[in-house]
């Protein structure tokens, strides 16, 4: 894979967990309504703190990952140990997302279209992630092989 496909991989890759963080945070309230509608008023007084709580803080903590991929991928490429290790670990963590998100909630919420996209979103940031992330450096230009 050519260096420049790398990094552009990887930037993507990085501006899609940062479009994915503001997903998130935007769809909070329509879940909290979500809640408040489909439950008693005993259920949402104790579902809706923890939920909102969760939404935040993976919108949140979403932004500055994908930031962070963004920001290493140059150096990366170039074969610099702190980038790998900032991109791997990214790579890795959103690749556990899809088989975690389908073993524990199922098919039954792909009817909700801001499901829908955000799983897209995470799966495709999932696999050309990984691929950008491990593909080998190029040798012959003096990097190694990490």
């Amino acid at each position: 894979m050519p260096d420049r496909l790398r990094i552009i991989i990887l930037r993507f890759g990085g501006v899609l967990l940062v479009a994915l963080g503001g997903l998130h945070l935007a769809v909070t309230p329509i879940i909290a309504r979500f809640v408040q509608q489909s439950a008693s008023p005993d259920s949402v007084n104790w579902l809706t703190p923890p939920m909102l709580l969760n939404h935040v803080v993976v919108g949140i903590l979403l932004l500055p990952l994908g930031f962070l991929t963004a920001y290493a991928a140059s150096s990366a490429v170039r074969g610099e140990r702190w980038a790998l290790m900032v991109i791997r670990a990214t790579a890795l963590t959103v690749g556990t997302l899809p088989p975690v998100l389908i073993g524990l909630m199922g098919t039954r919420y792909f009817g909700a279209v801001p499901f829908v996209v955000a799983t897209a979103m995470v799966c495709f940031a999932s696999v050309v992630l990984l691929a950008a992330a491990f593909w080998p450096t190029n040798p012959a230009r003096g990097r190694p092989l990490t």
